[in-house]
Formats: C-alpha cells, sequence, structure tokens
C-alpha cells in the first residue's frame, strides 16, 4: 500500500509509528493469557524456524496440540506438519513428557499434575509463498498458520509472541500489535487474529502514510529506485478511495508486505502480504499498463480486507483449519473483488472508462471462450477450488472456469440491474455495506447464500433470479440485455481460426438515452 505524509496530527503519529516501528506495526490485542511462543532465527542458513511454546494453567490429564492444516485465504490443503520436527514437550520441572501423534496434525500429551507445559519444534521453512514461511539468510517471512501450534479448543485464547531475529535483521513488520516495553514482542487477542497476521522480518525500507490519524506501513523487501512521495501518494489515493465505498476503516493500523520472488498475494484484515514476482525492486513501474496492473493487485487485497475478511459468506469464519472449509460464494468474494479493483482504481482517478471495459472484456473473455464455461457453473467452481484451483490438469480448461472471471462478469450484470431498477439511486456498493452494517458490525457473522441474494433482491426492489441462476447453471448470460441498462453492448470477434479463442469487447453507443447516460458516467467516469 503506501503511505503519505500530509497528516492532520504529525505528533500523533509519529508516537504512534515510533512504538509500531520498534517492534513494529500491529492489531489484535490480548494480554498472553497463559500461551505464549519464543521464534528463533539463528538457524536461518539452514531455512529452521526455533519455536518455543509455554503454556499454563494447566488443568486436565491430556492436552492436544494442533497445526492448522491450511491457511485462510488460500485455498488448499498445505500440511504444514510435514515440516515440523524435533518436537519436545516437558513439564514445569522439565521433565520430558510423552505424547502420541494421533492425527496428521495433532499431538497428545499425557498432563495429569502438570501445571506448565513447554513444548519445542523446528519447522523448515523454505518455500516462497503468501501461504508457507520462509526463512534464510537475506529475511524471514511467517505465515502463522505453519508455524505456531495451539491447544485443541483453546483458539480463542490470546497469546504473546517474541521474535529473535537473525543477528543481521533490524526491523519487524506485521499487523500483530506489538506488546509496550517488551522488544519486538507482540499480542494476538485470539489465534484467529495471530493466523491472520503475517510477519515480515530483515531489513526491509518501510514508509508510511496516515490517514485520518490511522498510520498505515509499506514494508519493501527490495527497495527500488522509483519516487517515494509519488508511491505513497498514490497508495494513499487507493486506499482512500476503496474506504470511501464502505465508509470506515475496520483496523487500528494497516501494513504492507512487499516481497520479491514468490508466489501471489494474500489478504489480511489489516495487512497483505504480496510477492513482485521478480527479484528486482521496480514494484512501482512507471509504464501505465504495468501501473495499473500493480495497482490493480494491490486493489485487489486491501479490498479483500472488506470483501472476505469482514463481508464474507458464513462458511468462512470461524475457521476449521483441521479441513476444508466449502462455500458456493467464492463467486462473490473473488469475482467481485476483481470488479471492485476497476471501481477503486477509477474512483482514485487512475483508470478511465475505456480501460475499464478493457479490463471487463478480459474478464468476461476469461471465462466465455473456454468449453469449461458449458460444463461447470460458478458456484461449483466455487466449492472445487480446493481440487481445482492448485491442482489444474491437461482437461481443465475444458471442464472448469475461473470463479474470479466469472464472478466478476456477473458482479457487472447485478451492479447493472440494481442501479437500472432504482433509477440510478442505488447500486451493488450499497448491497456491500448493507452486508458489512449489519452481518458483520451488528450480527458479528457472515451471511448465508440466501440471504446475499435476499439483500441484493432487497436493494433492487426485484427478482434478481436471472441473475442468479446464470451463477448456479451453465447457461450463457444475457449480457447486451443487462448492458443496454448502461449504453453498453458486447460483441464477440472470432478469428476464423479454431484454436484461437474468440474474444468478447463491451462497447459504447454512439446515442445513449439520458438515462442510460447517467448510468454509465456514474460506473465509468473518474471522480474529480
Amino acid at each position: 500500500m503506501a503511505k503519505v505524509n500530509d497528516r492532520k496530527n504529525s505528533l500523533l503519529l509519529f508516537v504512534v509509528l515510533f512504538i509500531l516501528q520498534l517492534p513494529v506495526s500491529g492489531r489484535g490485542g490480548g494480554d498472553g493469557g497463559g500461551i505464549s511462543f519464543t521464534v528463533s532465527m539463528d538457524d536461518a542458513v539452514r531455512h529452521n524456524f526455533r519455536v518455543t511454546m509455554t503454556l499454563t494453567g494447566i488443568g486436565d490429564d491430556f492436552t492436544v496440540l494442533k497445526m492448522p492444516v491450511w491457511t485462510p485465504g488460500y485455498y488448499w490443503i498445505q500440511n504444514y506438519p510435514k515440516n515440523l520436527s524435533s518436537l519436545t514437550v516437558k513439564d514445569e520441572d522439565g521433565k520430558i513428557l510423552p505424547y502420541e501423534k494421533t492425527l496428521k496434525n495433532a499431538w497428545k500429551v499425557s498432563t495429569a499434575g502438570v501445571s506448565t507445559l513447554t513444548v519445542s519444534y523446528t519447522v523448515y521453512a523454505d518455500n516462497h509463498s503468501v501461504a508457507d514461511p520462509f526463512i534464510d539468510s537475506t529475511h524471514a517471512f511467517i505465515a502463522p498458520a505453519g508455524l505456531f501450534l495451539y491447544p485443541e479448543g483453546k483458539l480463542k485464547s490470546p497469546s504473546e509472541i517474541t521474535f529473535i531475529p537473525y543477528s543481521r535483521w533490524q526491523t519487524v513488520s506485521t499487523g500483530l500489535d506489538p506488546v509496550p516495553g517488551k522488544a519486538n514482542t507482540y499480542s494476538a487477542s485470539d489465534f484467529d487474529v495471530l493466523f491472520d497476521c503475517p510477519v515480515l522480518i530483515g531489513n526491509q525500507e518501510v514508509m508510511t502514510f496516515d490517514i485520518d490519524g490511522i498510520p498505515h506501513l509499506l514494508a519493501v523487501l527490495i527497495p527500488g529506485t522509483y519516487d517515494r512521495v509519488k508511491l505513497t501518494a498514490d497508495y494513499k489515493k487507493m486506499v482512500q478511495s476503496a474506504v470511501g465505498l464502505i465508509g470506515e476503516m475496520p483496523y487500528r493500523h494497516y501494513t504492507f508486505l512487499i516481497m520479491g520472488q514468490g508466489g501471489g498475494g494474500l489478504e489480511h484484515t489489516n495487512s497483505m502480504a504480496v510477492f513482485t514476482g521478480f527479484r528486482g525492486a521496480d514494484i512501482y513501474p512507471a509504464e501505465r499498463k504495468s501501473f495499473l496492473g500493480w495497482m490493480s493487485f494491490i486493489a485487489h487485497e486491501y479490498y479483500h480486507l472488506y470483501n472476505v475478511k469482514t463481508i464474507r459468506p458464513i462458511a468462512l469464519g470461524p475457521f476449521d483449519y483441521d479441513r476444508e472449509n466449502y462455500t458456493n460464494m467464492l463467486w462473490v468474494s473473488e469475482g467481485f473483488t476483481v470488479y471492485y479493483e476497476d471501481i477503486i482504481l477509477n474512483r482514485a482517478g487512475f483508470m478511465n472508462g475505456d480501460e475499464m471495459l478493457e479490463s471487463l472484456s478480459r474478464s468476461i473473455t476469461n471465462y466465455e471462450s473456454v468449453p469449461g464455461s458449458r460444463v461447470q457453473p460458478v458456484t461449483l467452481s466455487s466449492f472445487d477450488t480446493w481440487i481445482n484451483f492448485f491442482n489444474r490438469s491437461a482437461n481443465a480448461e475444458n471442464t472448469t472456469i475461473s470463479y474470479y472471471d466469472k464472478g466478476c462478469g456477473l458482479a457487472l450484470l447485478l451492479d447493472l440491474k440494481i442501479r437500472h431498477e432504482t433509477g440510478n439511486m442505488k447500486s451493488l456498493n450499497d448491497v456491500m455495506r448493507r452486508i458489512y452494517y449489519h452481518y458483520y458490525k451488528e450480527l458479528g457473522r457472515g451471511f448465508t447464500d440466501g440471504e446475499f441474494r435476499s439483500e441484493c433482491e432487497s436493494i433492487s426492489g426485484c427478482s434478481l433470479q436471472e441473475i442468479f441462476d446464470y451463477a448456479s447453471s451453465t447457461v450463457r448470460p444475457d449480457y447486451n440485455k443487462y448492458l443496454d441498462y448502461a449504453g453498453l453492448y458486447m460483441t464477440e470477434e472470432s478469428s476464423g481460426n479454431s484454436a484461437v479463442k474468440s474474444k468478447f469487447i463491451l462497447r459504447r453507443k454512439e446515442n445513449m438515452t439520458p438515462k442510460q447516460k447517467t448510468i454509465y458516467d456514474d460506473m465509468f467516469r473518474p471522480v474529480k
């Protein structure tokens, strides 16, 4: 993300950032509550983390220690326990306690008469991914679900985590809250918070900006030669644009972790972890196409703090860390977020209407041009992501589609329909705000599939059965029926070569009615 230095309260920000950057940025809460961790990085050159976990107040004959097998937002069974070794459990007197491995991710420890457990283990970490821990002599990245054990039945317990960095490293960057007076020590109010806060440790450059007194930290592992003032100013515009869609920031500070070579990006409630995909540090290219590509990526992960982390299907939190968490609604959680990338950049003044239409055309082409669009509904694509997304076969294009792409296309149709039915007084964004404030803030939970449709229909004032049928079937949507509401139309262009996919292109009509023009301008004209 970015950080700009035009602050309303510079003294307050300086104090906050000073506290945050000693151990560095954070979130969460909790007072330690009988569970603490120490993470040593002295064996970085061999890609090993050494972890010590201390539990006090043991009162049961047995304690089951568990490790997640996946990390939220990354819908694939990771089997993190495969990297754990040298597990040793001792009581308060230093006596080694016996344990039995009962599941691939569970260890049952005999704790009769024991008040304190000290658990030590090693985690091997040599994979560059937003969902995997990594450590070498240059830096450490901690995907917490792949590093920390938790006591079964105690996911709501607070914990305290102390990091002992490799001797050459100076900086810790994370969404966790620092513990005052304790160097490199952080707290998490529960394990859901701990698993949601990745950590970057090394010598990264940290830039800052604030919005309404809330600090945002941009931690760049391999700094480049870009204009830092422009970088932070543009990131601030992007954040303001996204926040303006919902109306508030559901965090007290936010941290962007920007790394080099590796895989993808992953959203968190008050942070994101992303890889640039290359060893060089020019994460902020000046060329327009590259700039829009990068900023769309960042906007996508940022908007997920709303759509997924707070606006979420009921299956996506609280989490079951032992197995797959199935939902039919990733076409909303991920696909709508693709749609909102363009809206955010447009409202920030970075992307014009023609570029938005080009981006939407690519998404529609990506799924309508493959045979799988006549085989797999997008609801099934959502449900089957656990077996398809990271395990694509040579036949995947013939049998599957991406919920990212079709979800984006259906978001466009929903937005157009709501605007048309309400005279452009309401939009899809009213649905997102409604779910955020009612389900997340008032009810403290996610939404069911039926509740999401109900909210869409309540705001549009009409039945939306046709669009939701498009989600649960392989019927090709009547695009031009909906596109016409904003004076748009779609054409299919074929090269005549059966080996080359068709292209689906969105265009503006030369002559629009006043109603069409009002809707088009509201959707595709950058905010001045």
